[in-house]
């Protein structure tokens, strides 16, 4: 009876043992752990879409914003006022439209204004919808290609409007051409202002490629 009972005491005390090892042996592993890990790196992975859908929908805003003002700003520079030269009341008028500088700023910042709107336009629809704002790579490259043409462009633009304004500030050297800004200062403070804001989208436009750069090379 004695060694009956021990002989049952060790069929039970087996099986203890046994999950009792494989407990202390380590995490658990098959199939259902690796769906959890799978599922994990799912819900990862979305919420690093979504802030990098939303990271783009912001800037695209911001640059829209930008381009609208330097080209509104831009276009309403225009004042009238009179000069003093050699004891002569000179009249002057200055419109935005005589440069041909100011021109090229006001299309390329239109441009780009067109160029945000359908962007930001493309990624809030595809945010609401629940879709990727960049479905692939190829998107990927031409949103990459397509912002650093602008970002190129607007720089072009703020640079060659910069000339022109700083010549109308200093005047000419070595010669009796005045510092037109003196009188026309309203003109210039919102010639500046523009060009301020095209710089300001060039850097956005710039925030965008490397945006782009940061998708192509994780996905």
């Amino acid at each position: 009876m004695k060694n009956g009972g021990a002989a049952a005491e060790v069929s039970i005390e087996l099986p203890e043992t046994k999950v009792t090892a494989a407990a202390e042996s380590g995490p658990m592993s098959g199939p259902l752990v690796g769906e959890r890990a799978e599922r994990r790196r799912r819900r990862m992975g979305d919420a690093h879409h979504k802030k990098g859908d939303v990271t783009h929908a912001a800037v695209r805003m911001v640059c829209l914003l930008t381009s609208v003002t330097a080209v509104s700003v831009m276009t309403t520079a225009k004042e009238a006022s009179t000069i003093s030269l050699y004891g002569f009341s000179i009249p002057l008028y200055s419109n935005w439209s005589f440069s041909d500088s100011f021109e090229y700023l006001v299309g390329v910042s239109a441009a780009v204004a067109v160029h945000s709107l359908l962007q930001l336009l493309i990624t809030v629809s595809r945010m609401f919808r629940k879709s990727p704002v960049i479905p692939s790579r190829n998107h990927a490259w031409l949103l990459f290609a397509g912002d650093q043409i602008f970002a190129y462009a607007m720089m072009s633009a703020g640079s060659a409007a910069s000339g022109v304004t700083n010549l109308n500030r200093t005047g000419i050297h070595h010669s009796a051409l005045p510092n037109f800004c003196k009188p026309l200062h309203v003109f210039c403070n919102r010639v500046a202002v523009s060009i301020a804001f095209t710089f300001f989208s060039c850097f956005l436009l710039a925030v965008s490629v490397v945006l782009d750069v940061i998708w192509l090379s994780k996905y």
